[in-house]
């Protein structure tokens, strides 16, 4: 039997309707990530999901896949440390509205050329990466990422509106799978400890508030042009900033900064232990 083009469209409404109340049957159930991921598979093609929270106070909390034995070193480098160079993390922090993002469209212009992309970022092996941003409270946002290596290629143009389109209903099952689950997840939750302290202490005593300040733009992935931008200071203030801060911290690229910042954050950590 041959369906005519209007039974076709109503047996694919049908179909995604089932899988909708499916994964509504979960939302009360530890299983309502993975089903999540299912769904989300229909709307839009991805190599890799992760499903995480961001918490003031606190580092991010993964949500999927929750087993540790499916965190690749990476992953756990990120949660431990680096997620504090993240995009997405400064996204969530600044403003934390419910969204669809691609990584590209957000990162700083010199993100590429960062020691964070270097150390961590590349080694998830992704062409783009799209992030649904979902707030849950006033304090946790949900981000789940969606990666595509590149067989997939980037995103189109209709898998990105497909995305927004199903957002607010996405967004609203999250919410609620949060409000009677999240006690399954927060006993894992660790404190953010020196971090955020070490990212503004970073250099003090060697450098100067504002030279403290370019420094945590500069390994965030601001260019010098960015940064003027963002202080309202010109181009070659940027440029004379970035020496000095070179002369006092002895070093000659970002990298050699990234690690002083890695040495500084672990002297915090073992003070606070």
């Amino acid at each position: 039997m041959t369906l005519n083009p209007t039974t076709s469209v109503h047996n694919t409404e049908a179909y995604g309707l089932k899988a909708l109340a499916g994964l509504i049957d979960h939302i009360h159930s530890a299983s309502f990530p993975k089903m999540l991921e299912e769904f989300i598979g229909r709307i839009c093609q991805f190599d890799s999901f992760l499903m995480l929270t961001y918490k003031t106070h606190f580092k991010p909390l993964v949500l999927h896949p929750k087993s540790p034995a499916e965190h690749s070193p990476t992953l756990r480098f990120y949660i431990d440390q680096a997620y504090i160079f993240d995009p997405i993390y400064h996204l969530v922090k600044e403003s934390p509205a419910a969204d669809v993002h691609r990584i590209c469209d957000i990162a700083p212009d010199s993100f590429h050329s960062t020691e964070y992309y270097e150390k961590c970022y590349k080694y998830f092996d992704l062409v783009d990466e799209i992030n649904l941003i979902i707030p849950l409270d006033n304090e946790v946002t949900c981000a789940i990422a969606l990666g595509r290596k590149s067989q997939l290629g980037s995103i189109n143009r209709q898998e990105h509106n497909a995305l927004k389109q199903w957002l607010p209903v996405l967004a609203s099952l999250v919410q609620q799978f949060w409000l009677t689950q999240q006690s399954l997840y927060i006993d894992n939750a660790k404190p953010e400890g020196a971090i955020q302290q070490a990212l503004t202490s970073f250099g003090s005593g060697v450098l100067t508030r504002r030279e403290q300040q370019i420094t945590a733009l500069i390994l965030q992935g601001h260019s010098s042009k960015a940064i003027s931008a963002l202080l309202d200071i010109s181009p070659g203030t940027v440029k004379v900033h970035r020496k000095n801060i070179h002369t006092r911290l002895n070093t000659s690229t970002q990298s050699e900064i990234f690690q002083q910042f890695l040495t500084h954050l672990k002297s915090l950590d073992d003070s606070i232990e």
